[in-house]
C-alpha cells in the first residue's frame, strides 16, 4: 500500500478545518496564522509517526510470511527426501 502522501493529506485536511474554524470564530489574522502554523506542524508530525508505524507493522508481517513460506518449503523438501529413501 502506498502511504507516501499520508502525512501531507492529513496535514492539509487539518489545515483546511483550522482555517474554517478560525474564520467562523473571528480570530485575528495573527491568531489565524499562528494556529494554522501550529496545526500544520503538529499534524505533519503525527502523520509521519502514523506512516512509520504502519510501515513497521507491514515489514513485520512480510517477514513472518516469508519465514512461514520458507518453513513450508523445507518441510516439503524433507518429505520428498524421505519418500525417495523408501
Amino acid at each position: 500500500m502506498n502511504r507516501k502522501n499520508m502525512p501531507l493529506i492529513l496535514m492539509l485536511t487539518a489545515g483546511a478545518v483550522t482555517c474554517v474554524i478560525t474564520f467562523i470564530q473571528n480570530y485575528s489574522i495573527l491568531g489565524k496564522l499562528v494556529s494554522l502554523l501550529f496545526v500544520l506542524v503538529l499534524f505533519y508530525f503525527l502523520g509521519s509517526v502514523l506512516k512509520w508505524t504502519l510501515d513497521y507493522f507491514e515489514r513485520q508481517n512480510q517477514e513472518e510470511t516469508e519465514e512461514e513460506e520458507a518453513g513450508e518449503g523445507e518441510e516439503e523438501a524433507t518429505e520428498a527426501q524421505s519418500e525417495e529413501g523408501e
